[in-house]
């Protein structure tokens, strides 16, 4: 074997190597997953109607926040609340009905959807029910 052709295995191993760091990088700004599928609370109805909205920034490792469909009162919409353009931490503006990121910028609708600014998608969209007087979330 010729010493440039050990280089070029060498650099291409190297390359390989760093490929899932690399990846990793890039879902900086997805929150991150537990994967359990379970459904764990996150607070009362009571409170989620009072304050318009429920949030826990570690629930269970994620952070998320859920509100009620502003177009469908009776149906929750819960999402990941990670901004995607630098991972800060969404808050639910009540008056406009849409998550706001302080960061940035960024709006996003309540679904999660990108509204306007910076980010270069939605927010990760979780399921929520109510059991009881109970908001739970699936995480």
């Amino acid at each position: 074997m010729h010493r440039r052709d050990f280089t070029n295995l060498l650099g291409l191993g190297l390359l390989a190597g760093s490929l899932p760091v690399a990846l990793a990088a890039c879902r900086s700004g997805s929150a991150p997953s537990t994967g359990t599928g379970e459904f764990v609370p996150l607070g009362t109805v009571a409170d989620l109607d009072a304050q318009g909205a429920l949030a826990n920034a570690d629930l269970q490792g994620q952070n998320v926040a859920v509100v009620r469909d502003p177009s469908a009162p009776a149906t929750l919409l819960a999402v990941s609340a990670v901004c995607t353009h630098a991972g800060c931490t969404v808050a639910w503006d009540q008056a406009q009905a849409l998550f706001a990121c302080p960061c940035h910028g960024g709006r996003f609708n309540p679904d999660g959807s990108v509204n306007s600014g910076p980010p270069p998608r939605g927010l990760t969209a979780l399921a929520a029910k109510i059991e009881g007087d109970q908001v739970l979330v699936q995480l």
